[in-house]
């Protein structure tokens, strides 16, 4: 049985808040657009494209004169074989490598489809967590993907079961097959770390294209890799800068916002980020910092307070940012995001 392609947000509804709204300094700009079956081309420059629709992180695809590089490979191997197959719409060229920006499952799970030919490039840092064994074992994978899909699909039976309207009953039938289809596709990962790492900067020149894949050290997470394209003016970000607000679950609070200043001095026009939309603007990466350094600032207030991490998560106020950030619309933030701060601020003296 063929197992299709599910672009759920209930998967990522725990990994960082999902919403429509764009911040205000984030003008979407219409750009013009090749439909895979899956994915959603948007030709942002030529030879560079910004893929959305599959499972998992939003993709970047570079047409080198003579081979293909691609940025992130999505959350299962069945989610990198469509993109793949969506890529040739654009181009028949061969891809030769695979960047991974960050070692979370959304970005890497699918690195198991390619072959010796193609070299898997990231930070070291992204292959020495990746060797470790444990990364379907641990956050974020566990409460976005491992766990999430048990928990929903007998979650789901037992409603089905209970339910005596015909037409609910259905439609919670069609959702169950759909969570069973995600748990099918997860169930195939084999973790695969990269084949080629580097550290610092490591420099790609496929025929006249030159790419350069950069790192500032400790971020989102402990290997961040930007992907940056001199000519085009171009930068990926994976999700050390995206549209909306990020995962923290692994972040180094300060030296992420270090990290973002060395973003801001590159000489580009566009980003195109790990997850939301391609924007312009640095000033959103300002506003991310400042949002950053608030949580830093009020979450060391409310440890010091005796206010343990899941009543913080609860308490904490960054309503200021949500002209920024629009999926800000109360109190609160992300329960692993603020353990980890918790965790962090510890590790440095603070509460």
């Amino acid at each position: 049985m063929k197992v299709r392609i599910f672009a759920l947000g209930f998967a990522f509804a725990a990994l960082t808040s999902m919403a429509a709204a764009q911040p205000s300094s984030v003008v979407q700009k219409t750009y013009p657009i090749v439909q895979g079956k899956t994915y959603k081309f948007e030709r942002v420059a030529d030879g560079v494209y910004y893929a959305t629709g599959g499972f998992g992180s939003n993709n970047v695809v570079v047409v080198n004169d003579a081979d293909v590089l691609i940025v992130d490979t999505g959350t299962s191997p069945t989610t990198a074989r469509a993109f793949v197959e969506d890529i040739k719409l654009i181009t028949p060229k061969p891809v030769k490598y695979v960047v991974n920006t960050h070692f979370h499952f959304d970005h890497t799970d699918g690195n198991q489809i390619f072959g010796p030919d193609v070299q898997i490039i990231a930070h070291e840092f992204v292959k020495s967590e990746m060797m470790r064994g444990n990364v379907l074992d641990r956050e974020p994978y566990k409460s976005s993907a491992g766990d999430a899909y048990p928990a929903r699909i007998a979650n789901l039976k037992t409603q089905i079961a209970a339910e005596r309207d015909a037409t609910k009953k259905a439609a919670l039938t069609r959702d169950l097959a759909t969570a069973e289809g995600v748990q099918a596709q997860l169930r195939e990962i084999k973790v695969t770390p990269p084949t080629v790492t580097y550290r610092g900067k490591h420099v790609i020149q496929a025929g006249s294209q030159e790419i350069q894949l950069l790192n500032w050290g400790l971020a989102h997470t402990g290997g961040d890799t930007v992907v940056f394209l001199p000519r085009e003016k171009i930068v990926a970000t994976g999700d050390l800068m995206e549209s909306r607000l990020a995962y923290m679950g692994d972040a180094t609070f300060d030296d992420w916002i270090t990290a973002l200043d060395a973003l801001k001095k590159l000489d580009f026009t566009l980003i195109l980020p790990g997850h939301g939309v391609p924007f312009e603007d640095k000033a959103l990466i300002t506003a991310y910092q400042d949002y950053l350094q608030d949580v830093i600032v009020k979450g060391n207030q409310l440890k010091r307070g005796g206010v343990s991490a899941e009543d913080a998560a609860k308490q904490i106020d960054l309503t200021s940012h949500s002209k920024a950030f629009p999926q800000i619309t109360g109190p609160g933030a992300e329960l692993r995001g603020m353990r980890r701060l918790y965790v962090w601020l510890t590790e440095r003296g603070g509460g």
